[in-house]
This record gives structure tokens, C-alpha cells and sequence, in this order.
């Protein structure tokens, strides 16, 4: 099971697609490690900087639609490659969202109200996320703030998350 701990990197915005996620350019890449240098180059959010900002996250916490447009494995994967195994939002594409289960990733979703009150607390510190996977838990640390959130997650989700994603899933059950 991989590790769903870790800094946190928020990106303010909704509508982040996968062609910002990772590249079109770079889909004929053959392996997970050749996507690692261009996680979110071609994101543009005031302020952020991918070289820099992306460095030692294992978290995104975003806002809604993450993962839309062009349905491909290559951006889960991009985020894989980066240490990057939960991404929390108020919504996720549908293919996306699947496909980093797939992966035996996380995609979180909260309501626009916690994704707010999670901003507003956090953005712009140095945040630290704990994940409880075992009590639908996670704990946000930045200076003397914490803060507790229960997240829902369906059976079948927490089992390919077990599993290590899709394939590992079904090589235990077929």
C-alpha cells in the first residue's frame, strides 16, 4: 500500500486538467520515470512555480474538477512518479478519479465548505497531512494550527487501495 502522508501542495483552482497535469508532449514518453520532471508545467497559478513548489509534496489539496479533459493514465501516473498519492478536491473527472484508484491512489472528495475551511487555515503555511485510512481520518499540521477531517470512501476503493491498485486487485481475486 503506498504511504498517503505527507506536505501538502495546494493549487487554488478548479478546472485543472490532465493536459496541465502532465503534457500532451510528453505522452510518448514509455516509462512512469520519464513523466517525472514535467508534473504541472504547464499549470499557471499565480504564484507557483513547479520546480519549486513540487518538491517533497505527497499531497494535493485542490477545488473542483480536477482531472478533466483528455481521459489518459499518464496523469495519475505523472503524480505517481512525483510521490503524489492523494489528491483531495470537491470533485473529480470521472475517468480520473478511477484511474488513480486504479493506481492504488487516493482521490478524496469534500464538500466546497471544507475545501474552503481547509484554504483558509492552511494555504500559504507549510502544511503537513497524517492519514487514519483505517478511520476515514486525515489531519492537517501548519504552526500551531490542526485540523481533523472525516472523508468517505467506498469498499471497493479502500480495496484497491490495499491491493496496490486495478492489476494487483485482480490478480488476488482471479
Amino acid at each position: 500500500m503506498k504511504n498517503f502522508s505527507g506536505g501538502v501542495l495546494f493549487l487554488d483552482r478548479s478546472d485543472i486538467n490532465t493536459d496541465e497535469i502532465i503534457p500532451a508532449r510528453y505522452l510518448t514518453e514509455i516509462s512512469k520515470k520519464a513523466l517525472k520532471p514535467y508534473l504541472l508545467e504547464d499549470l499557471s497559478l499565480d504564484g507557483f512555480t513547479p520546480k519549486d513548489d513540487i518538491e517533497g509534496k505527497r499531497v494535493i489539496i485542490t477545488r473542483a474538477n480536477f482531472g478533466c479533459g483528455s481521459s489518459r493514465e499518464h496523469a495519475p501516473w505523472a503524480l505517481e512518479v512525483n510521490g503524489i498519492n492523494l489528491v483531495i478536491a470537491e470533485s473529480f473527472a470521472r475517468i480520473f478519479r478511477q484511474n488513480m484508484f486504479n493506481c492504488g491512489m487516493m482521490a478524496v472528495e469534500l464538500s466546497a465548505q471544507t475545501i474552503d475551511n481547509i484554504f483558509t487555515g492552511f494555504f500559504g503555511k507549510k502544511t503537513y497531512l497524517e492519514m487514519e485510512l483505517e478511520r476515514n481520518i486525515f489531519s492537517l499540521t501548519a504552526d500551531e494550527r490542526r485540523q481533523e477531517v472525516i472523508f468517505s470512501l467506498s469498499d471497493f476503493d479502500r480495496a484497491l487501495i490495499r491491493s496496490g491498485g486495478w492489476l494487483e486487485f485482480a490478480d488476488s481475486k482471479y
